[in-house]
């Protein structure tokens, strides 16, 4: 198991995005080399990155990841699909689940073709970052189920790199914990006791959409 440090358990929001991704970077900016690469989780994980990357003076790029949901409970992740089309699948889960190669092969194509659109715009900007032996972390606006993070978390891990780091402006115990046991470690600045929803913990957080993604990237 990776280690979970928890900044506060207090439950004050972040004014927006930005704000959250400057704190962060303040908090890690000293544990980190300044080689490592920021991997944001698009859409909303993007701007938190980007600050972060900035503020660690690491390079920044985006996780592109699709998630394989169970059939009974889609936010339950099974399994993830890479950037290159890669899949990676959770054995035991899709045992005790008693999911079929066939559910599992239409999922993955129809993840592809959802992947695709987005891959084509991001890499026109943003080529892709080795990432082999290096250190990365892995950056969203926040976390509830840890679905999505636990789908980049498998994808990146095919990339072979020398250190996994999770960090978030916030997010539940259980969840966190849950994915400290996937990588090398987690930072979460705020881990409030009581937890429905990532925007519940920011003033600001309208939705965000592919252009904001590509400005992130072309800075």
């Amino acid at each position: 198991m990776g280690n979970l440090r928890v900044v506060s358990y207090g439950s004050e929001p972040f004014s927006n995005r930005i704000e959250a991704g400057k704190l962060l970077a303040d908090d890690i900016k000293n544990i980190v080399p300044s080689k490592s690469v920021v991997l944001g989780i698009p859409r909303g994980g993007m701007i938190v990155a980007g600050e972060l990357a900035k503020g660690i003076s690491a390079d920044l790029d985006v996780v592109l990841s699709r998630k394989i949901g169970a059939p009974s409970n889609p936010e339950f992740a099974i399994g993830a699909v890479s950037e290159d089309g890669k899949l990676f699948i959770d054995i035991e889960s899709v045992r005790q689940e008693n999911i079929s190669e066939n559910y599992i092969e239409q999922e993955k194509n129809r993840q592809i073709r959802e992947m695709k659109i987005r891959i084509k715009a991001y890499r026109n900007i943003k080529p892709r970052t080795v990432l082999e032996n290096k250190i990365v972390i892995i950056c969203d606006d926040g976390v509830a189920t840890g679905a999505t993070v636990q789908a980049a978390v498998w994808s990146i891990r095919q990339n072979k790199p020398g250190r996994i780091i999770l960090a978030f402006p916030v997010g539940p115990y259980d969840t966190l914990k849950r994915l400290a046991e996937e990588v090398d470690e987690v930072v979460c600045l705020r881990v409030p006791y009581s937890f429905s929803a990532v925007g519940q913990f920011y003033t600001d957080f309208p939705q965000v959409d592919d252009r904001e993604v590509l400005a992130v990237l072309r800075q």
